[in-house]
């Protein structure tokens, strides 16, 4: 997903959620963050590299895939961006190395969205923003692991999308190319991608980089047979994926109010959405590289204020400004306590299933650790 949905998309279902425009706007900001909060940005700030949760392409660019290099790779993206289904999804021919991937694959209902939306209970927009993001991601990711790996992420040719025409579809087959600078082109259905490479653990298998952008595209239905998948053909149909992400978004948010029920997996917020749904679908099928303005109009109809466009350094001052005792109650620090707590979480639980891909990370909720000082100290022994 982009920003027009984590961040435009997610002040629409805050507001439809009941919070006021600038708690709206504090969750939405929190969940575009994820996709900006690198160890470039922690530095400098200076906050602890530990809270990256996501990396730049030239620090992908320079990471190093030896065994703990892939298991700091895999933590950041497993963690935020392609939280895994099922721990102990089975594949009985494959080996274990091959089958610990397999269970890594993302996909949305699984128990760990349970804890990633519980684990943000009380802590305020920062932490709710971030497993908004997470949540987010389970639908649009879906199929695609945050691990590099050939095995799970590359997609087998042909692939083909469907194109509304009329009343139904036409089918076109989808052509790729690796130009880094290039752009993709809707009308010819040519999209940018990762460039191929045979060796299993490549950055250029991370995530669903084999695919491009199509997952990103709110409008996109597309077709193809994962490696993984033993012959069965995937359709991924993205309006329907992003309506359900919108929709269990709603529920969540509601949830996460002070006077919210537990979040249970499989549950949807369709009747709220119901004075809107004419607009939020219309925005998820129309054919458009970034959806932002539309989401931003809307957002302004239901909330009764238009939301600021982002600006990573928005927080950044007040942060670096407060003493490290006061750190915590800032803006970023709370989001950089809730990135930490999320990745602990969810190392912990791949960990603890038996699968070491993301290796071992301290757990801030056992050790009780609630300030960054703390936290840094922690890291460093």
């Amino acid at each position: 997903m982009q920003e027009d949905f984590h961040y435009y998309g997610t002040y629409c279902a805050a507001a439809i959620a009941g919070y006021s425009a600038e708690e709206s706007s504090d969750i939405a900001y929190s969940a575009q963050l994820v996709d900006l909060c690198s160890r470039a940005f922690l530095d400098r700030i200076k906050g602890p590299r530990a809270a990256a949760t996501t990396q730049l392409q030239l620090e992908l660019a320079d990471a190093v895939t030896d065994i703990l290099g892939l298991q700091d790779i895999t933590r950041i993206w497993a963690s935020f961006h392609f939280l895994p289904r099922n721990l102990y999804a089975d594949k009985k021919s494959w080996f274990k190395s091959y089958r610990n991937k397999f269970r890594l694959i993302c996909g949305p209902n699984s128990e760990l969205l349970i804890d990633t939306v519980e684990l943000a209970r009380g802590k305020g927009p920062q932490a709710i923003g971030l497993a908004m993001h997470v949540l987010a991601d389970t639908w649009a990711h879906m199929y695609f692991a945050g691990t590099p790996s050939l095995v799970i992420n590359n997609m087998t040719y042909p692939i083909f999308e469907m194109v509304r025409q009329g009343d139904g579809f036409i089918e076109r087959p989808i052509v790729f190319n690796h130009n880094a600078r290039g752009k993709d082109d809707l009308e010819k259905g040519r999209y940018i991608n990762t460039i191929y490479q045979g060796r299993e653990h490549s950055i250029m298998n991370l995530g669903h980089g084999r695919a491009g952008h199509l997952p990103d595209y709110s409008f996109m239905r597309y077709r193809y047979l994962p490696v993984w998948g033993d012959y069965e053909e995937i359709l991924k149909d993205n309006p329907s994926d992003y309506y359900r992400a919108f929709s269990q978004m709603v529920y969540a948010l509601k949830c996460l109010r002070p006077d919210g029920e537990g979040f249970k997996i499989n549950t949807y917020a369709d009747h709220d959405l119901s004075p809107w749904n004419e607009d939020i679908r219309g925005i998820l099928e129309k054919r458009q590289f970034n959806a932002s303005l539309d989401w931003k109009a809307l957002g302004k109809r239901i909330a009764g204020e238009e939301l600021r466009d982002f600006k990573l350094d928005r927080y950044e001052a007040e942060y670096v400004a407060s003493d490290m005792d006061k750190k915590d109650n800032s803006f970023l620090g709370r989001f950089i306590l809730a990135a930490l707590a999320q990745k602990s979480m969810v190392t912990n639980r791949i960990y603890r299933s038996g699968n070491l891909l993301a290796g071992y990370s301290i757990n801030v909720r056992e050790l009780s650790l609630k300030r960054i000082g703390q936290i840094i100290s922690a890291i460093r022994k």
